[in-house]
């Protein structure tokens, strides 16, 4: 719904441009690094996602390198050569360089040591070997590693075969049972790559406990899931399927088996209709100013569902549900993100996201579609989602109707608010003093103005309104 698509586009093409030169500036480097690592013996590798993310032809800004054969002091002082060098934590054996998206570790192990995905003892080993490197890595596809100077693959556990089937199937039973997080890994996995989890890595994380998981480590994989999924609905099923949708997304595995009127919804349950508005939602996140908060919105606008829907007479209704689902949308947030502003946001969203398609279906006056748009966080993301909430068989005829009412609806409000208004100096002006009952008269002003009165018109009235008041 942005206003000037060209500009947005022309920005977008210009960051790309800027990516690739940064990341070029960056594989440069790391030539030159693994070009000195291997005259001291060493040997420098891409690994992880950075591997993975080259075979299947995606960019990737962060370049992770990991070198072997050299101790700590001896590639510290190789990359002190090379530029500035900042440490992420002594014991991690991971450094960057300033100024580079480069991180360059030493091989290393892991051990949990506390609950959650809090406590973990790192123990780092440059002589590890490649095969054990690659054990305590989550996934076969981000277990490869590729050889900085030959570009020779190092595949010990057949990641590259497992992408090209589209598997996502973890390295070690041992090791990845260790890391709580990883059953909400491999669902944003799935949801970015079009992955297939294999069944024995379902069913392993079905015994995984992810309770004590910090909020912090949910949010950041479901961001993923949700503004990088090529369908983010994979995310939610592949949670569904191992069993782990209970203790963090409880309102989302209420949406299962809710019925809708076939009439309306014709693609099946609430659960059904939510998960084919988030994959249409991730065509259209791009328009939206922070594609999280519009995906969740997205995620959460039919929690009320569960509590109000019933068959009256043949027919299932669920009458009111945009404003029955605000406290579970509210537990939904605060137990997910600490962010008022996204949960405001979404909040308003979602109590207002059945508004437009009746205002629209009604063809309603300006007056009602002024005073949704002035209650609304973002007019053009309220479109949007009206337009995404529909996205079953009806949105090709009645629903495209709706968004053309909605978005000449909303060039009127704008044009309204571009308009001359009173302002609490005009007042003060005309003598009213900033009392108790000014905030009540600046409302009925601004009730003119979402009326369409003209300012001079209004000020009389607003005045009048004043001087009953204080009768």
């Amino acid at each position: 719904m942005r206003s000037c698509p060209d500009a947005v586009d022309k920005n977008k093409r210009k960051r790309k441009v800027t990516v690739e030169m940064k990341l070029t500036r960056d594989i440069e480097k790391t030539g030159e690094i693994a070009e000195a690592v291997s005259a001291c013996g060493g040997r420098a590798y891409f690994a992880g996602g950075f591997v993975r993310d080259e075979l299947m032809g995606l960019p990737n800004k962060d370049v992770d390198v990991e070198v072997h054969g050299l101790a700590a002091e001896e590639l510290r002082e190789i990359l002190e050569r090379s530029g500035e060098v900042i440490s992420i934590g002594k014991s991690f054996g991971v450094y960057s360089l300033r100024g580079y998206n480069i991180d360059i570790a030493l091989p290393r192990k892991e051990k949990n040591t506390g609950t959650g995905h809090r406590d973990f003892e790192i123990f780092t080993d440059p002589f590890l070997g490649l095969e054990n490197a690659a054990r305590r890595r989550d996934f076969t596809i981000n277990s490869m590693m590729k050889d900085v100077l030959s570009g020779e693959i190092i595949d010990s556990f057949g990641g590259k075969k497992d992408l090209e089937r589209g598997i996502l199937r973890h390295v070690d039973d041992s090791s990845f049972a260790e890391d709580p997080l990883r059953p909400l890994r491999g669902a944003q996995f799935a949801a970015r790559f079009d992955l297939t989890p294999a069944p024995e890595t379902v069913e392993l994380c079905r015994s995984i406990d992810i309770s004590d998981l910090p909020a912090e480590r949910i949010e950041a994989e479901l961001a993923k899931g949700l503004c990088k999924g090529r369908r983010p609905s994979v995310f939610f099923d592949v949670l569904r399927e191992m069993e782990q949708l209970d203790i963090w997304f409880p309102e989302v595995r209420d949406l299962i088996g809710i019925k809708q009127d076939p009439l309306f919804h014709p693609e099946g349950d609430v659960w059904d209709h939510t998960m084919i508005c988030l994959d249409k939602a991730a065509e259209l996140r791009n328009r939206a100013e922070e594609p999280f908060r519009f995906m969740l919105a997205v995620l959460t606008h039919d929690f009320g569902k569960p509590l109000v829907t019933e068959a009256v007479n043949g027919r299932i209704h669920s009458y009111g549900h945009e404003k029955a689902g605000m406290p579970s949308v509210d537990r939904f947030l605060g137990r997910i993100t600490g962010s008022r502003e996204i949960i405001r946001y979404v909040k308003n969203m979602v109590e207002l996201h059945m508004r437009p398609n009746v205002l629209a279906y009604d063809r309603s006056s300006v007056k009602a579609t002024n005073r949704m748009f002035d209650s609304s966080v973002c007019p053009e993301e309220l479109i949007l989602l009206s337009a995404i909430d529909m996205s079953s068989e009806r949105y090709e005829g009645e629903g495209r109707d709706n968004i053309s009412f909605l978005e000449e609806r909303l060039k009127v409000y704008r044009e309204l608010m571009a308009k001359p208004y009173i302002k609490g100096r005009d007042l003060i002006k005309e003598g009213l003093e900033p009392d108790e009952n000014f905030g009540e008269i600046l409302e009925y002003a601004h009730k003119l103005r979402l009326a369409g009165v003209k300012k001079e018109t209004a000020l009389k009235q607003v005045l009048a309104f004043a001087r009953e008041a204080e009768k």
